[in-house]
């Protein structure tokens, strides 16, 4: 997002999905997709929505569906340029919360306010809504806080989620919803837009960097972490607020790889790959959900009444509602072009279950309420699909306790911005850094080191950030928080300033919407490098997203590689820091490296982080959580099918050649796995499975290291992966020591999207992998 008829007085029922079985398909019958809010409405919720919606007008109802961003409520110049600082118009307010009853607002004028603007702010759209109405409806507010509350002056900012996901970390994940919900709410603000579910198989994606990477396991798993932080228990509780799963759904999968452009998704690859993370999401109690501003085989994500009525309504029994993107009801008439007005893309969206439409300016707020008003007594929209969408929203607002309490005092958050926050935001920062390379164990580096730092990325809190970040963009560096190191600062502040040396080398700039390398004093790196022990490269990018974040290529730009290969011939050991929110190509540059780390977008501490890995302060255990590509024009992953690995130019199984393959990682220390064993080698579908490794720190240091399990069908009417991930650990090692490390596999783990697009499990042989180690077993008919 930019800047960001069903009557459910009653219970949802569950939808059974019977799966129909080949001759070899174990007979398997399981609920699909049951959601825990679905059995846990609150009848006393339930009957003061139906109360309240019992004497609400058409229009009040239509208000409630509708949000606008914050700007159009502000004071204007002559020119009709907002005027800074940001005031709130009483018109304007007037006009949006008691004229039009708009339910919801979002956003953030342009720029990062201080907590006592946004309490003003808060307050009067608030009083606004809830004391000059005649239904006394509070606002829901909508901010992007996707790392961090990112739009509240002296918030704590983590890692973006591809670094998150490098922590393999359930507790860093639920760190990150839980600080991020805590610094939201003491901002006044109830609704966050994330996490983001999209899965990253797209490098070339804008918003990759947003993902939580590749892998369905790892994906639901932090994100629902993500969630149950962000929510807790009670969404109504002080410190908590309501998450928004984004983008629902296939919307990280553009064919181009432009942001917004058709992706071409199988329904049996939309089942196994791009459903469960939202799945697992509204298991976990998600209540609002983001719509995909794209098109997935042709259909708007906003026209979608399969994946948004019948799927994750009806069948998950999803109880919260699905708010559109960005002007997207507009772009199914200007963009998708699939309607021929805004009413009629209205229509198209209210009737496929959108609930809210995020419209969001002036005039097409109003031309949305008075459009759909006129839909419903044209009956080309029922009153139940309002009532129903409007009973969705409502719902959320009680959950969320605006009715009782719209916000808290400022003084309820005493520890905003707190030391224990910012530990929390290190410690993901530190976990998610991957060792990449490091030959000839060039690191750690000796804190008496002399070191040249050079790079686009070394000095720069941006780079380290990324965009959503402040501002959109994330490039405007007048709201960075203060004496937050960058990682030429951290490094210096660890070995002392004079030892060592900086030269920009490189600088990043933008140049009508693209980025441009402009090199900096070049000719001096060789130069330089003599008087220094090891040079560190900070290699990068601009920050960007969604449109204006768009890539040609995967490249590293020549100018960058050129850095790179003036450093190499000083003879002095090479150290590349890639701080990147894709997967940028280094094969050329990669055997001039001594080491690489690759440190994604690691927020406010991730300079400290970066410097403490650099000399051995913290010993990395990121792993991948994408496989890293090795050509611009190939993009493999690491749950490929044997077909890939066929190579019609050595005649061998050798095609896939990635660069580094997800999940990998190395460390300070060295790790042994032994001893992998199993409970049984025969399953039924009655029966669980503990497969069981050994590990243990064969080096020298302290070390965390990420056990994962994989799973492989050797046979099945599907063609199967080489393998995939279904289960991981992350633990702590002292050297010497050895840990036994079970995980449980269960006919769950089994199963795929068989030819007629349902979830079954076949029986044969499986093969349980963990590191270098395999095991088999079989599943077999039930006796």
């Amino acid at each position: 997002m930019k800047k960001a008829y069903l009557n459910f007085s009653l219970f949802l029922s569950a939808l059974l999905l019977f799966v129909s079985c080949t001759d070899n398909n174990v007979e398997n019958k399981d609920v699909q997709g049951v959601s825990k809010a679905t059995s846990s409405l609150d009848p006393e919720i339930e009957q003061k929505i139906t109360t309240l919606m019992s004497t609400m007008t058409l229009e009040a109802k239509v208000g409630q569906m509708c949000q606008v961003t914050l700007d159009v409520m502000m004071k204007r110049d002559s020119l009709d340029k907002i005027i800074e600082p940001n005031v709130l118009d009483p018109e304007r307010v007037k006009k949006v919360l008691v004229d039009h009853q708009v339910g919801s607002i979002l956003n953030v004028g342009y720029h990062t306010f201080d907590r006592n603007k946004w309490y003003e702010i808060i307050e009067e759209i608030q009083t606004s809504a809830t004391q000059n109405t005649q239904f006394k409806i509070p606002v829901i507010y909508g901010i992007d806080a996707i790392h961090g509350v990112t739009y509240t002056e002296g918030g704590t900012l983590f890692p973006q989620e591809i670094g998150l996901a490098a922590t393999w970390n359930k507790e860093c994940a639920r760190n990150l919803g839980t600080v991020t919900a805590y610094e939201t709410r003491a901002s006044g603000i109830s609704w966050n837009f994330s996490p983001v579910l999209d899965l990253g198989r797209q490098p070339l994606w804008s918003r990759f960097f947003e993902t939580l990477g590749e892998d369905v396991y790892l994906s639901k798993t932090l994100g629902s972490e993500i969630i149950v932080g962000y929510q807790g228990d009670n969404t109504a509780n002080k410190d908590k607020v309501v998450s928004c799963m984004k983008h629902f759904v296939g919307y990280s999968n553009p064919l181009s790889g432009r942001d917004r452009t058709p992706a071409w998704i199988p329904d049996r690859m939309m089942e196994e790959f791009y459903l469960p993370a939202f799945q697992k999401g509204v298991e976990a109690g998600a209540l609002t959900v983001m719509v995909n501003s794209g098109e997935v085989n042709g259909i708007p994500g906003h026209a979608n009444y399969h994946l948004l009525t019948e799927v994750l309504k009806e069948r998950w029994g999803f109880i919260g509602f699905a708010v559109s993107d960005w002007e997207d009801m507009i772009m199914l008439n200007t963009i998708a072009e699939i309607d021929s007005s805004y009413k009629d893309a209205i229509k198209t969206a209210i009737n496929a279950g959108v609930d809210m439409s995020m419209v969001p300016y002036s005039p097409f707020y109003e031309k949305f309420c008075s459009n759909l008003i006129e839909l419903v007594k044209e009956e080309k929209v029922s009153m139940a699909r309002i009532d129903d969408a409007v009973r969705r929203i409502l719902r959320v607002k009680f959950m969320s306790g605006l009715f009782e309490k719209t916000h808290f005092a400022k003084e309820d958050y005493p520890l905003f911005g707190d030391a224990s926050f910012v530990e929390m935001s290190y410690q993901a920062a530190a976990e998610s850094i991957t060792l990449l390379k490091n030959k000839n164990k060039v690191l750690p580096l000796a804190k008496d080191a002399k070191v040249l730092v050079v790079g686009p990325s070394a000095n720069s809190l941006n780079c380290l950030n990324g965009a959503w970040t402040h501002t959109w963009q994330g490039v405007d560096t007048a709201y960075n928080t203060k004496n937050k190191h960058t990682i030429l600062s951290a490094i210096k502040a660890k070995i002392g300033s004079k030892n060592v040396t900086y030269l920009e080398g490189v600088r990043l700039e933008e140049k009508g919407s693209w980025e441009v390398n402009r090199p900096i004093n070049l000719d001096q790196i060789q130069k330089v490098a003599k008087a220094n022990d090891v040079i560190v490269i900070c290699l990068g990018e601009l920050p960007a997203t969604e449109r204006p974040g768009d890539i040609k290529t995967l490249n590293l730009p020549a100018e960058q590689q050129e850095l790179v290969r003036l450093a190499h011939k000083s003879n002095k050991p090479v150290i590349l820091v890639l701080v990147e929110g894709h997967p940028k190509i280094v094969n050329a540059i990669e055997p001039l490296a001594g080491a690489i780390l690759q440190a994604y977008l690691p927020g406010n501490e991730g300079g400290r982080a970066v410097a403490d890995v650099l000399f051995g302060d913290i010993n990395p255990s990121g792993k991948l959580p994408y496989t890293y590509p090795r050509y611009d024009g190939v993009i493999e992953h690491y749950d490929h099918k044997y077909s890939e690995d066929a190579s019609g130019k050595t005649k061998n199984f050798d095609a896939y050649n990635s660069q580094w393959d997800f999940g990998f990682g190395l460390s300070y220390t060295s790790f042994e796995y032994s001893n992998i064993t199993l409970s049984d080698s025969v399953m039924t579908v009655k029966d669980q499975i503990t497969v069981s490794i050994t590990v243990k720190n064969t080096g020298a240091v302290a070390g965390k290291e990420v056990v994962q399990l994989y799973l492989r069908d050797k046979i099945a009417t599907i063609s199967p992966a080489r393998k995939k991930l279904k289960a991981f650990d992350k633990i702590y090692l002292k050297p010497g020591e050895s840990k036994v490390v079970s995980f449980t596999v269960t006919v769950t783990d089994l199963k795929f999207v068989g030819i007629e697009n349902k979830w079954i499990s076949e029986v044969g042989e499986f093969v349980a992998m963990v590191s270098d180690k395999s095991a088999k077993f079989e599943l077999v008919e039930r006796k």
